[in-house]
């Protein structure tokens, strides 16, 4: 048997081509992955999650307004660092620090602007080329333990596994007795059934289940379909996550890092 792969090997796909339409207060500009927390776009915060934990090849699958996200990794230096240019004769440009730096492997990958999330992987299989991959949003954030994560996958041998999360109420919570309250909780509370989360590991068995309908869903019909065939492992993470899908969690994000109190930031 083979020894795994290192997780420099094992490629991260992220979801990168929605129109975000729940976030149109900042998506008619730019998309979705990179509205930004904290002057970085959420999808730069995903990819320094994984980058702690050794990964360093990402696979994004565009969508909307693919541009963007393409001319952001192109112009990454330009954006990070300082730079002196020199416009006589050819132009020159000189970079006094390197913070655009980042051992990463981009693939941009154009899988259709209305594309469903299961059509986008599978447009995107041929840049997969290991046993085993990752695969995730771009628009959920989270301390999640990418190395437990991967242990527990390949602990429990099954073709997926998803990352299981409690999420927060959006809602003040009551405690009464009849008309009187007792208690009043204006923090959001933990829910007590899961939701997918996202960041799943998956094995190339799994891509067997897409077909190319421009509006299938990874969450329906493939991810139904594994879970039926008893393939389908849970990782139950009990830390933060949140998805950012509406105006009110880009405020709570942004404010979390502007406070220092971001809890994903790991690296």
């Amino acid at each position: 048997m083979s020894e795994p792969l290192p997780e420099s090997e094992i490629p991260v796909v992220i979801l990168c081509g929605g129109l975000g339409t729940r976030l149109r207060e900042v998506t008619e500009s730019i998309p979705k992955p990179l509205v930004d927390i904290g002057e970085k776009p959420i999808l730069w915060h995903i990819m320094k999650l994984y980058h702690h934990y050794g990964y360093r090849r990402f696979v994004l699958c565009l969508g909307y307004k693919s541009w963007e996200i393409k001319e952001y990794f192109l112009r990454y230096r330009e954006h990070r660092s300082d730079f002196t240019i020199r416009l006589r004769g050819e132009h020159e440009l000189e970079f006094h620090n390197r913070l655009g730096d980042e051992d990463w492997e981009i693939t941009c990958a154009e899988t259709g602007l209305l594309t469903g999330t299961g059509g986008r992987l599978y447009r995107a299989q041929q840049y997969i080329d290991t046993q085993t991959f990752m695969f995730t949003y771009g628009d959920g954030i989270g301390n999640v333990a990418i190395d437990d994560l991967l242990a527990f996958h390949r602990a429990n041998g099954r073709i997926g596994t998803v990352t299981g999360v409690r999420p927060t109420s959006r809602y003040g919570e009551l405690r009464a007795t009849g008309d009187v309250v007792l208690e009043f909780d204006e923090k959001p509370t933990k829910a007590e059934g899961l939701v997918s989360g996202g960041f799943f590991v998956l094995e190339r068995e799994f891509l067997s289940y897409l077909t190319d309908e421009p509006d299938l869903l990874f969450e329906q019909g493939p991810m139904q379909k594994v879970a039926r065939d008893g393939e389908l492992g849970v990782f139950v993470h009990e830390g933060f996550w949140t998805g950012m899908d509406t105006f009110r969690e880009y405020t709570m994000l942004n404010d979390m890092w502007q406070r220092g109190e971001a809890p994903w930031k790991v690296w």
